[in-house]
C-alpha cells in the first residue's frame, strides 16, 4: 500500500511518500523558520500564504523522490486538526482536490495522535546513488535515534510534547488513544520559545536553549526553579509559572505599581545576564521543564501498576522530542519501569508528513475513509 501524506498545520509545508504503514520512500518539508524569526514566532496569515507558494512544489519534490506517480497511490492521508485553521485549509483543499481528481480515498489525520506514530517510521535501504529522505532545514537537529524497540508495545503511555500540546495518552493501538492529562496553560515548546526570547536567544528557542545547557561550564542548578506538579494525583502540566520565576531571575522581581500610571520598580535586581549566567539559567529552566515531564509520567504509570492493562511501553513524539535531556531522562524512566521506549528519529521530530502518511495508512487499513465534506479543526478531538 503506498499512501501520500500531506501535512500544512502550522509553518511546514509537507509531503511525503509511505509504503506498508511504515517505510518513507520521501518526505519533504518547506519549512518558514527563518521567516517567522523576524517576528520571534509563527504568524498565522504569512504561514497560510507561504504554504499557498509551497504546497505544489513540495508535493511534486516527495513524488519524484519517491519514484512514484499519482495513479500509483492507494490514498491521500492529510493532516485536518489541530492546527491553524487558514494553514490547515492549504493541505487540506489540496488532498481534496487530489482525492477527487484521481478517485482516491481521503483519510483525515489528527496531528496530535500521528506525532504518536512517528517513532516507528523507517527508511528502506536506497537504491544505488539514491538516498534517505530527508527533511529540510530541521533546525540544528543531529541525525540520531533513541529507540530500544522497532515495533509498538501496547499498552502504551504516549506522550506529545511539542509547540502547542503537551499531553500524556494511554494507547491501547496506534488508532485507540485515550488522553490522561494535558497542559492548563503554555505548551513546553512554547515555554522554551518563551524562555528563550527572555534570555535573548533567537528563534525558534528549544534547540538554543538545549545547547547552552550541554556546555560544560553550564550549572543546572544555579536556581531551582519550581516544578509544576498541581494536585497529589494530577495528570496535566503547567508551565506558564516556571515561564515567570525564569522571567524574574533573568530581567529582575518588579514591585507591582501603588500608583496607576506610574512606571513599576524593581524590587529585586537581576545580575547582569553575561554569557554564564544565560547558560546557567538556560540547564536550569530545561532541568525543570523537563522534570515536570518525567513526574507526570511515572505518575501515570504509578496509577495502575500490576494488572493486565499496564503500561508496556512508553511512545514520545513532538518536536521537543529531540531535547537532549528529554532523551537522556526518559531512557532513564523507561529503564527503571522495565518498558520499552520509542521516540522518533530527529528529522520525524518536527512536524512532517510521513508520520500523517503512515498513521493514515493504518486507519486506511481498518476501514476508515473520509468524504470531501471533512473540515479542516483547529482542535484536537481528545
Amino acid at each position: 500500500m503506498i499512501v501520500l501524506g500531506i501535512e500544512s498545520s502550522c509553518d511546514e509545508t509537507a509531503a511525503s511518500i509511505v509504503r506498508d504503514s511504515t517505510q518513507v520512500l520521501s518526505s519533504v518539508v518547506a519549512s518558514q523558520t527563518q521567516t517567522h524569526a523576524e517576528y520571534g514566532g509563527v504568524v498565522p496569515e504569512i504561514a497560510s500564504r507561504l504554504h499557498e507558494i509551497n504546497i505544489l512544489p513540495v508535493l511534486n519534490q516527495a513524488l519524484a523522490e519517491a519514484g512514484v506517480a499519482f495513479e500509483d497511490l492507494d490514498a491521500i492521508a492529510v493532516g485536518h486538526r489541530p492546527g491553524l485553521v487558514g494553514s490547515l485549509l492549504v493541505g487540506l483543499s489540496a488532498a481534496k482536490a487530489l482525492s477527487w481528481s484521481l478517485n482516491k480515498p481521503l483519510i483525515g489525520v489528527d496531528h496530535v495522535h500521528a506525532h504518536l506514530y512517528a517513532p516507528f517510521l523507517s527508511c528502506p535501504s536506497p537504491a544505488p546513488g539514491g538516498r534517505c529522505p530527508r527533511i529540510a532545514d530541521g533546525g540544528g537537529l543531529s541525525s540520531s535515534s533513541t529507540s530500544s524497540s522497532p515495533n509498538p508495545t501496547f499498552p502504551a503511555l504516549g506522550l506529545v510534547v511539542s509547540g502547542g500540546h503537551t499531553s500524556l495518552y494511554k494507547l491501547t493501538s496506534p488508532t485507540n488513544l485515550t488522553r490522561l492529562g494535558a497542559t492548563i496553560d503554555d505548551a513546553i515548546g512554547e515555554a522554551f520559545d518563551k524562555a528563550a526570547s527572555i534570555l535573548n536567544l533567537p528563534y525558534p528557542g528549544g534547540p538554543h536553549i538545549d545547547r547552552l545547557a550541554q556546555h560544560p561550564d553550564a550549572n543546572d542548578r544555579l536556581i531551582d526553579f519550581p516544578i509544576s506538579r498541581l494536585s497529589k494525583d494530577s495528570l496535566d502540566f503547567s508551565y506558564s509559572g516556571l515561564k515567570t520565576s525564569l522571567l524574574y531571575a533573568a530581567k529582575g522581581k518588579p514591585n507591582p505599581p501603588k500608583l496607576q500610571g506610574k512606571p513599576q520598580r524593581l524590587a529585586e535586581p537581576a545580575p547582569e545576564l553575561d554569557d554564564q549566567r544565560t547558560r546557567d539559567l538556560a540547564a536550569s529552566f530545561q532541568r525543570a521543564a523537563i522534570r515536570a515531564l518525567t513526574i507526570k509520567a511515572q505518575r501515570a504509570l504509578d496509577a495502575n501498576p500490576n494488572d493486565q492493562t499496564s503500561f508496556k511501553s512508553i511512545i514520545i513524539g513532538g518536536g521537543v522530542s529531540a531535547n537532549t535531556l528529554l532523551r537522556a531522562e526518559f531512557t532513564k524512566l523507561a529503564e527503571q519501569n522495565n518498558l520499552a521506549l520509542h521516540i522518533p528519529e530527529m528529522q520525524y521530530c518536527i512536524d512532517n508528513a510521513a508520520m500523517i502518511a503512515a498513521l493514515g495508512s493504518v486507519m486506511f487499513k481498518q476501514g476508515h475513509t473520509d468524504d470531501l465534506t471533512l473540515q479542516a479543526t483547529p482542535t484536537t478531538a481528545c
